[in-house]
């Protein structure tokens, strides 16, 4: 996973520092909402609008921007067309899976710019229950800093119910079933650290190994996707090297 992880953290730099910050906070407003309808707006009791917010600030999102948000999910606020969360299933180039988790108030638009940037590519779009098999459903965390103390995090998760604990050059990734998501991530909380990332993923039971030219093509393809406005999150079984991101941050 340290291929993996290096990345998320690049693209995560490259979004704070992105000039497109309007199209973050869409991003981000629409998570809220979604979260706080399906689980109303009391951060207290709804963990997952929690760590939408959570989120949200850390990337400097303005309280007003946030509250607005969190009136849209709960349907306080009328303004504005209905938000659905759909997970899409398809192909990168070389047959790599891919799951495509949007958000977004217009399916038709959101599906037609989909099949378009993965056709562009030699991809394609896939039947519902065709490519999600191959995925399970975990909970995940990140965690980096030069201090970091491993043999903690490792206990600490490990006591809270982790099923894997991956320690590398001062980061930790944290795998656990879903249904430890709150106790691993209020553990963590009040042992004084904040994860760089806590979300649900999708991982691969297997992954689909390329040489370095297709990898960076199949990673150019993601990062695409992921431009688009109404994508929050692709997933994919691609086995992503150090030397890959390294080429990706050069090219």
């Amino acid at each position: 996973m340290s291929g993996h992880s290096k990345w998320s953290t690049i693209k995560r730099k490259k979004a704070a520092n992105d000039a497109k910050r309007g199209a973050i906070f869409t991003r981000l407003a629409r998570e809220i909402a979604i979260a706080a309808r399906e689980g109303g707006g009391d951060l207290e009791v709804n963990f997952g609008l929690r760590l939408a917010v959570d989120k949200a600030k850390t990337q400097n999102m303005p309280k007003d921007n946030i509250e607005r948000a969190i009136r849209r999910g709960t349907g306080e606020d009328k303004d504005g067309a209905a938000l659905e969360q759909i997970m899409y299933e398809g192909y990168a180039p070389y047959g790599v899976a891919l799951l495509i988790d949007v958000v977004t108030d217009n399916r038709n638009r959101t599906v037609a710019a989909t099949r378009h940037l993965l056709s562009k590519y030699g991809g394609s779009m896939a039947d519902a229950g065709s490519v999600s098999w191959q995925f399970t459903r975990a909970a995940y965390f990140f965690l980096s800093d030069d201090d970091l103390n491993s043999d903690a995090i490792f206990e600490l998760a490990v006591d809270a119910g982790a099923d894997d604990v991956i320690i590398s050059e001062g980061d930790a990734e944290i795998i656990a079933p879903v249904d430890r998501f709150k106790v691993i991530s209020d553990t963590l909380r009040e042992a004084g650290y904040s994860p760089d990332e806590a979300q649900v993923r999708m991982l691969p039971n297997a992954e689909v190994e390329l040489d370095h030219e297709q990898t960076l093509k199949v990673m150019r393809v993601i990062e695409e996707l992921e431009d688009l406005d109404d994508v929050q999150n692709v997933f994919s079984n691609l086995s992503v090297s150090e030397e890959a991101v390294a080429m990706l941050e050069t090219a």
